[in-house]
C-alpha cells in the first residue's frame, strides 16, 4: 500500500463501553470536526443499560447494542454474542474506551482490540484496578508521576503489549480526583493518536510468537516394566 492509499484509508471501529462514555464522546467530537479523519464508528456496544455513555451515542445517531454479562449463564456465551455483533458489523478495530467486562477473544478478533488504562502499564494494571481504584493506588504508594497507557488487548487483564504511553506529574497535594483529571486530559489526545496511527499502519499488532523447541512436551513411549 502506497503512502498516500494509507494516508485515504478508511478505518471501521466499535467502541466498547461501560459509563459515561466521555472517551467515547471525544471521539465522535474529534471525528465530526475533522480532526480524527476516515474513521467511522458503526457500532457502540454498552455492558450497562442505563448509562449516560448509551444516551451520548445515541444522540450522535450511533447504533448500540447493549450486551450486559449478567444475560448469560457464561463468560463464554457473553464472549460469543459480542464477537458475533462485531463481525456483524464488519469493524476493523475494536477500542475498549471504560470497558470494565472481561470477555474471552477468539482467534479472530486476536490483534484487533485495543484498551485505553489510566496507568502507566505494567504497574497498577489487572483485575480491579480501574477508575477511581488506579488513582487511589497509585497515590498511596507514594508515586511522583502517572499516565496513561494504550495497549492491544489478549485474554489477560492489561497484559496485552503497550503501544503507547503519556505521562504527567504526580502533585503533593494530588486527591484521586484530580489526579484522574489530569490523567484524562493526557487521555484526550492519546487514544485518537493512537488510532489515528492504527488507521496509517504505523502501529502494527504484536507478532504472534511461534513455539520454540523447548516449548514442545516430548512424551517417551512407556517401558513395559512400569506397568507393573
Amino acid at each position: 500500500m502506497s503512502r498516500k492509499q494509507k494516508s485515504n484509508r478508511r478505518l471501521r471501529i466499535a467502541v466498547l463501553i461501560s459509563g459515561s462514555g466521555t472517551t467515547m464522546q471525544n471521539l465522535i467530537d474529534r471525528i465530526a470536526d475533522g480532526r480524527l479523519k476516515n474513521i467511522e464508528i458503526p457500532i457502540v456496544i454498552s455492558s450497562r443499560t442505563n448509562v449516560e455513555g448509551v444516551s451520548r451515542a445515541e444522540a450522535a445517531d450511533l447504533p448500540v447494542d447493549v450486551v450486559r454479562r449478567m444475560d448469560y449463564d457464561s463468560t463464554e456465551s457473553f464472549s460469543d454474542h459480542l464477537t458475533l455483533t462485531l463481525d456483524v458489523y464488519a469493524v476493523d478495530l475494536v477500542v475498549q474506551a471504560g470497558w470494565l467486562v472481561h470477555w474471552i477473544l477468539p482467534e479472530r478478533w486476536h490483534e484487533k482490540v485495543i484498551n485505553l488504562h489510566p496507568s502507566l502499564l505494567p504497574d497498577y494494571g489487572g483485575k480491579g484496578f480501574y477508575g477511581l481504584h488506579v488513582h487511589e493506588a497509585v497515590l498511596a504508594s507514594g508515586e511522583t508521576e502517572s499516565g496513561a497507557t494504550v495497549h492491544w488487548v489478549n485474554n489477560e487483564y492489561d497484559a496485552g503489549e503497550i503501544i503507547a504511553q503519556r505521562k504527567c506529574e504526580v502533585l503533593p497535594e494530588d486527591t484521586p480526583e484530580t489526579l484522574a483529571a489530569r490523567v484524562q486530559e493526557l487521555e484526550r489526545e492519546l487514544l485518537p493518536d493512537v488510532i489515528e496511527k492504527i488507521r496509517r499502519g504505523d502501529y502494527r499488532p504484536p507478532r504472534k510468537q511461534k513455539k520454540k523447541k523447548h516449548d514442545v512436551t516430548v512424551i517417551q513411549p512407556r517401558d513395559k516394566r512400569d506397568d507393573r
